[in-house]
């Protein structure tokens, strides 16, 4: 089982980049809005936002879980939030001034506006001044909106975990199941919300707040814990073990469950697309299937077993660790390189030409992506390596790190859209 930055997972984030910016595509050239199957198929793409959460709830709570295990100290928060602040807000303040200049000029001077964008609190504005979730050229910001509150949660959701952890006695067995158990609950209550939406009324703004995305982040929460206590434990044959080499020995299988789920969600079960609001149960269903996809993609690589597997390797080749590198720059340009497309092609919305469209909106979003990753996002991580090493050599009163805090540091630091 690897330690530390798994390559495999970027290649996962890989995979969500590209079907987010299929998805969207697919939804202005009308290609997921016809009736048959593939649209079906095409219309679920947003499946990759809950893979995205899974990849964050693992890579970020791995080092609480794994403090929470063994009793020690867990990762130092302002460190972390520091840390976090500079990998997200950079690249995304600088979509933000761009997709305002161009296509919101009359908000331009609204200061609420501004600081409601710059911030990701404009999911919270119940009755905003733009259509749909966000400004032009903004609209999946919702879902980074959702990061970020995850991101500032995290470490006191990771300490009441802990505490009820501690409430089962010194034994790693009986902590990780009681951490196990309260990332349950996470899981739950993530069903409870999706009720609160519907009744007594339907209120459609709760669907883009952090409580129904509590089950995808779980996924990976729950993968966190595991991990963590298969490395821990001294014998081959316990049960953390025993579930890594069985989740070695069968990627197949849970590759064939994502699929098969995926499939379910592209039917009527999970509601009509872009047509109205179908109804709390199609609501529930879509939570428990986006989360299974989301397991079964994320667990087999996240798992991986020592001597590796073809997904595995798949997912770690070069063309996908660069994909995936870059992936947080393709979530975030990808709707401008799309508007300055149709802008420049006089193309009107549902107009077709879905194939020719993803290749020239594609190459484009890419290039920003590439360039952004390299001119922004990079120059942010050093000045935050930077910027909390002397807080890090005073907290452990040693000059450099240990091998475990370096690769914890590398995997947490992972682009998480």
């Amino acid at each position: 089982m690897p330690v530390g930055h798994v390559d495999a997972l970027d290649g996962v984030r890989a995979l969500a980049a590209v079907a987010v910016l299929v998805f969207h595509v697919a939804i202005e050239s009308a290609a997921a809005l016809h009736d048959n199957f593939f649209s079906s198929l095409l219309a679920r793409g947003d499946v990759a936002v809950p893979i995205f959460f899974a990849l964050s709830g693992l890579l970020l709570y791995r080092p609480y879980a794994r403090a929470a295990l063994l009793g020690e100290r867990p990762p130092d928060t302002r460190v972390y939030l520091v840390k976090r602040a500079l990998r997200i807000l950079p690249a995304y303040w600088l979509v933000v001034v761009v997709a305002m200049v161009l296509w919101s000029k009359p908000h331009l001077g609204d200061v609420k506006t501004w600081l409601q964008l710059l911030l990701l609190g404009h999911t919270y504005e119940i009755h905003p001044w733009w259509f749909g979730l966000g400004p032009r050229g903004l609209a999946q910001m919702w879902s980074l909106c959702v990061e970020a509150a995850f991101y500032v949660l995290l470490p006191l959701v990771a300490a009441v975990l802990a505490a009820f952890a501690r409430r089962g006695g010194p034994g790693l067995d009986a902590r990780a199941r009681r951490l196990l158990t309260g990332v349950a609950v996470l899981a739950a209550s993530s069903f409870a919300w999706a009720l609160l939406t519907y009744y007594p009324v339907y209120r459609p703004y709760l669907n883009a707040w952090l409580p129904r995305a509590w089950v995808f982040f779980a996924v990976g929460m729950a993968l966190a814990v595991v991990s963590e206590w298969a490395r821990q434990e001294t014998g081959e044959n316990g049960p953390a073990r025993r579930f890594v080499r069985a989740v070695g020995a069968s990627a197949g299988s849970f590759l064939l469950v994502a699929a098969l789920a995926y499939a379910v969600a592209a039917s009527p079960l999970t509601g009509t697309r872009f047509s109205g609001v179908d109804g709390v149960w199609a609501d529930l269903s879509e939570l428990a299937l986006y989360a299974t996809v989301a397991a079964g993609l994320v667990t087999p690589a996240a798992l991986l077993p020592a001597g590796g597997s073809p997904y595995g390797r798949f997912l770690s080749s070069r063309v996908m660790r660069f994909l995936g590198r870059v992936s947080y720059g393709v979530f975030l340009w990808q709707f401008v390189a799309l508007y300055l497309w149709y802008d420049f092609t006089e193309q009107q919305a549902w107009s077709g030409n879905f194939a020719g469209n993803l290749v020239v909106v594609g190459a484009l979003t890419l290039l920003l992506a590439t360039l952004t990753h390299r001119y922004v996002e990079e120059p942010a991580r050093r000045l935050a390596r930077l910027a909390t090493s002397s807080r890090r050599e005073k907290r452990t009163g040693t000059p450099t790190e240990t091998a475990t805090e370096t690769a914890t540091e590398k995997a947490a630091a992972s682009p998480l859209p």
